[in-house]
């Protein structure tokens, strides 16, 4: 019986470990950011394995990504009002992947303005519905509520700045990243960016289908000319322009280096994804599983260029 309500006891502790837990730390004065879990979505994280932001105003709060599913929002919601009182106003999407931008639904129901570049529109509207279906097959029952919302408010230019209850956001768009819509969010009065997926840090980037490598390293230029004091990556810890610039920039360079001397030479798309030299960044996390699906994306992008 002892050994029973022991192993019970540690059964139930790591479930509650392996919950989702929504935590909101200060990077700076009046902004905060969740670090997200950095592995894969899972039924405990509810598929929330991505950072958010936070910033705090005097005429409300500004939440940078809205989170996974409708149920996952509601915990967000709940962690914001932990650290103020202030209500969610503006909710920026940074991109068109799914934990940037499938939980608009429940902050669009508080009455928040969503904001996001047109770019992501395409995108958004034609992944949401494969992204909710797949969320749906790992999260069961906590992606119930969730409907793909669209933001309420599209951002037209390269650069655009706002002021958000009197504080400044200026946001950079170069065509996209990882997802066509990747937007950073720059707090210059903070010195502080929230890069979205165009930084990851201790993980593994992903090159997805509507990557583009090339408008990538565009906007990582900006980083490098902004030369933020903190950076909040789209996953990873919270981090500077070195580090961003060793485990993403670096590692995009490399490969497109590689398959742009491939594509020229006509090696065939399998040899090149072997031939690539990938032991420098075999450090990060999810890198075998992640490569050589990399590789041959990049492979093929540069065969279009």
């Amino acid at each position: 019986m002892k050994k029973w309500i022991t192993a019970l006891v540690a059964a139930t502790v790591a479930v509650v470990a392996n919950a989702l837990e929504v935590r909101f730390e200060p990077v700076s004065d009046g902004v905060y950011a969740h670090i997200g879990e950095k592995g894969a979505r899972t039924y405990e994280n509810e598929g929330l394995n991505a950072n958010l932001g936070l910033v705090v105003t005097p005429a409300g709060a500004v939440l940078i990504d809205s989170g996974a599913t409708f149920q996952s929002a509601r915990q967000i919601h709940e962690a914001v009002r932990r650290v103020t009182p202030q209500p969610i106003k503006w909710v920026v999407n940074t991109g068109g992947q799914d934990h940037r931008w499938l939980g608009n639904g429940y902050f669009k129901a508080q009455g928040a303005e969503i904001i996001a570049h047109e770019n992501a529109r395409a995108d958004m509207t034609n992944r949401g519905n494969d992204h909710l279906q797949a969320l749906k097959a790992v999260l069961k029952e906590k992606a119930d509520g969730t409907v793909p919302t669209l933001p309420t408010r599209w951002l037209q230019g390269r650069d655009e700045r706002l002021e958000l209850g009197g504080v400044v956001f200026e946001f950079r768009h170069r065509g996209g990243a990882h997802t066509p819509g990747d937007t950073m969010v720059w707090l210059p009065q903070k010195n502080v960016l929230f890069s979205g997926d165009v930084v990851y840090v201790d993980r593994m980037l992903g090159v997805l289908p509507v990557s583009h490598t090339g408008r990538w390293l565009e906007t990582f230029a900006v980083i490098e000319q902004l030369n933020p004091k903190v950076i909040v990556p789209g996953h990873g810890s919270v981090t500077n322009v070195a580090t961003a610039r060793a485990d993403t920039k670096a590692y995009l360079v490399a490969l497109r280096e590689h398959m742009k001397k491939a594509v020229a030479e006509m090696t065939d798309i399998s040899e090149a994804v072997k031939s690539f030299d990938a032991a420098p960044f075999k450090r990060l996390l999810n890198a075998d599983e992640l490569m050589p699906g990399n590789a041959s994306r990049t492979y093929l992008e540069l065969e279009r260029e």
